[in-house]
């Protein structure tokens, strides 16, 4: 487990039914040809950015760490491999021992990526590599897509708080890897306490219009929740007349009030009002966050309003219009045997469409103009130029079946990764208006 990445120890179940069928019969038929232990690499890339993106984030990371350390079939699950005929007795034997054995380098968590960008490579037995795709797969393009969302709204946000509030939006526990994939692409807390349990995010959260429609009177219910949560909670003040509510709301928690939410109507509008008002009464501390059906389109307009903080639900854990990357997991090399000697021999799919693929084991490079702005993605597949040696973007995450020590990072590395390298991005990078990736990428 990753100790480092985690704020508790939490059990994670086996990984390897996180599978398509066609994982195992590859294997089953490959052992009975004679070609399941030949050397292989494996890679994960986009061919293409969502429409209109400029550039995509690496997350999940963590996760695919974790689930490679966790495929691994027990008794039972082999019990239903076999009940349901899926595979044969040979191959049931060989999953009964499977452990990954092999090697994986990756950018790291936080990093961009654009078209090509060789984001994971998996080496090892071909048997071994093709099991993992699809788990791979499946937290790759959530999580990535997840954190680019996130990017852009941070980006849009302009340094101003953001809350990640979409777990009733979501699968359960897609909720839990939004939450994190959110918080590297720049969001600052959660409302998710499994998010808050597992991975150490800041949480947040304090009542909503239940809580005063609950009680006799919207006085009350802010009485009750500054008795019990202090002055400086925040209180929602749109289940009635946003105006009455401010005032009763500075009534009651004083000019220490930390803040007040909007959830509803012309937020441009009602934060302004909002922000006048307060400062009358003299809580010229007190912050208004603001709710309601965010995306990084409607941060963006609201730049110019006094808010503090932004709450986003929905948009933000189904990716603002792009909930995948459409990653794919390709074989892109392979050897004639198991034998480290056997040269590996590049390998590639043809396709009359848009689905083809470029072989060999590849390497890639950042290039930076003289202003030490991203001018090129560079990917090869021979030895790397000597001006881009020190600009290489994969880091090795695992070594003959074993995590490396150093890809076990705190959530916050990623996070500062992440601003790190969209900040060494073209100023363009921060447009939301639809345009071509930010970095062409180049072969050589």
């Amino acid at each position: 487990m990753n100790s480092a990445d985690l704020g508790r120890r939490v059990g994670v179940p086996s990984t390897a039914l996180f599978t398509d069928q066609y994982e195992l019969t590859m294997v089953q038929a490959a052992l009975k040809a004679g070609t399941a232990d030949r050397r292989s690499v494996f890679e994960a890339f986009t061919r293409r950015l969502p429409e209109g993106r400029r550039y995509g984030v690496v997350a999940g990371i963590g996760r695919v760490l974790d689930a490679v350390e966790n495929f691994h079939f027990d008794d039972e699950m082999l019990g239903f491999l076999r009940d349901q005929d899926i595979v044969d007795g040979p191959t049931l034997d060989y999953l009964a021992d499977y452990r990954f054995s092999g090697d994986i380098w990756g950018y790291p968590e936080g990093e961009v990526y654009f078209p090509g960008s060789p984001i994971l490579r998996v080496e090892g037995s071909f048997a071994e590599c093709v099991l993992l795709e699809t788990v791979i797969l499946s937290i790759l393009n959530h999580d990535s897509a997840i954190a680019a969302a996130a990017s852009r709204m941070s980006a849009a946000a302009g340094g101003r708080g953001l809350i990640e509030m979409g777990a009733r939006r979501t699968h359960e526990l897609s909720a839990v890897a939004s939450a994190r994939a959110a918080y590297i692409g720049g969001f600052d807390t959660t409302s998710d306490l499994a998010a808050g349990f597992r991975y150490n995010i800041p949480t947040v959260g304090t009542s909503a219009h239940a809580f005063t429609l609950l009680h006799d009177s919207e006085r009350d219910a802010f009485r009750a929740q500054v008795d019990s949560l202090g002055r400086g909670t925040t209180l929602l003040v749109d289940t009635y007349d946003v105006t009455e509510a401010v005032r009763t709301a500075v009534e009651i928690a004083g000019t220490e009030l930390g803040a007040v939410r909007i959830d509803s109507g012309d937020l441009l509008l009602v934060a302004h009002r909002v922000r006048q008002q307060l400062d009358e009464l003299g809580a010229t501390s007190t912050k208004i966050v603001v709710t309601s059906d965010l995306d990084e389109y409607a941060i963006a307009s609201l730049a110019a309003a006094p808010v503090d903080a932004y709450g986003v639900g929905t948009q933000l854990v189904t990716g603002s219009g792009q909930p995948t990357c459409s990653m794919v997991y390709k074989l892109v090399a392979r050897a004639s045997s198991a034998d480290p000697a056997d040269p590996l021999r590049p390998v590639a799919k043809k396709s009359m469409g848009a689905k083809s693929s470029i072989g060999g084991r590849k390497w890639a490079a950042r290039r930076l103009d003289e202003d030490g702005v991203a001018e090129a993605e560079v990917i090869g597949t021979g030895p790397v130029p000597p001006e881009l040696a020190d600009r290489q973007l994969l880091v090795e995450l695992v070594r003959g079946g074993e995590v490396v020590e150093a890809a076990r990072e705190p959530l916050d590395a990623a996070r500062e990764r992440h601003i790190a390298a969209r900040a060494g991005l073209p100023m363009s990078a921060m447009q939301l208006s639809r345009g071509e990736p930010v970095l062409p990428t180049e072969y050589v």
